[in-house]
């Protein structure tokens, strides 16, 4: 046999090979179809397949970071803002992922914007700002049930930002500030309630417990000697009040014998 024909088929054999021989690599499978019909999904490691008969699509199951466009949205309280997030999934059925949809990556963007506006939409302006979570799996189960038949699962969705008009940022700040000097009043007052209980709890201890003026006379002196500026304190006996009090008496006494008397 000539040399030239050994060649020839010697280059055909290895031509081949090359087409025969497939390396999926760990996170990859390879998905192959043999006269048009699904055989199945193969990998990792090396793989044969039979050349001009078979047809091999190599599918990756590694997490897909899906940047989803900014989306306008009209809240159910009738305001309109720009809602963006972003979405992780990956593939968990190679078969159906190229089987039961023509481009699964296409699909998945599409789909991830339509129920992005959907959910932003059926929700207020408050829960967008306050309650992300709850959106956040809301619209992490609408996309999961819906790609599911595709062999995808969504594994998370992060609301990334929410804009919203420059006049309604302002009127939101209003709020908030009119809200903090609220809770200050509330604050400043409830203290100043607490404050005043303290004061008449303490007044009612010390004017029934025999000593308490004079013991709190004698911690206000140092007080007032602190104080800058030339200053006279004159301390009174504590027993002038129990003498006041004597008086008071007497001179009620009198008024009252000055009235029998007169009635007689």
């Amino acid at each position: 046999m000539p040399i030239s024909t050994l060649s020839l088929i010697a280059a055909i054999l290895i031509l081949v090979l090359l087409y025969a021989i497939r390396i999926a690599r760990e996170y990859e499978r390879l998905v192959i179809f043999r006269l048009g019909h699904l055989i199945d999904g193969r990998g990792p490691g090396i793989i044969f397949i039979i050349p001009i008969i078979d047809r091999a699509v190599r599918i990756s199951l590694r997490i897909v970071t899906l940047d989803v466009p900014t989306q306008e949205v009209i809240t159910r309280d009738n305001v309109t803002c720009s809602v963006n997030a972003v979405v992780y999934y990956r593939v968990v059925d190679p078969n159906r992922a190229v089987v039961n949809v023509e481009d699964y990556r296409m699909a998945t963007a599409q789909l991830s914007q339509t129920t992005l506006r959907s959910v932003a939409g059926q929700a207020e302006l408050d829960e967008l700002l306050s309650e992300r979570d709850k959106l956040n799996n809301k619209i992490q189960q609408v996309l999961d049930e819906a790609t599911d038949p595709w062999g995808i699962k969504v594994t998370a969705v992060e609301i990334k930002d929410v804009v919203i008009p420059q006049g309604l940022q302002k009127a939101i700040a209003r709020q908030a500030a009119a809200e903090r000097e609220r809770r200050a009043v509330v604050i400043q007052a409830d203290g100043e309630r607490q404050a005043a209980e303290r004061i008449a709890q303490a007044a009612k201890i010390l004017a029934d417990e025999d000593g308490g003026m004079f013991v709190r006379l004698l911690r206000t002196i140092p007080e007032i000697s602190g104080q800058p500026g030339s200053i006279l304190a004159f301390p009174l006996p504590m027993e002038l009040r129990h003498l006041w009090k004597g008086f008071s008496k007497f001179a009620d006494g009198e008024e009252k014998e000055k009235a029998e008397e007169k009635e007689e």
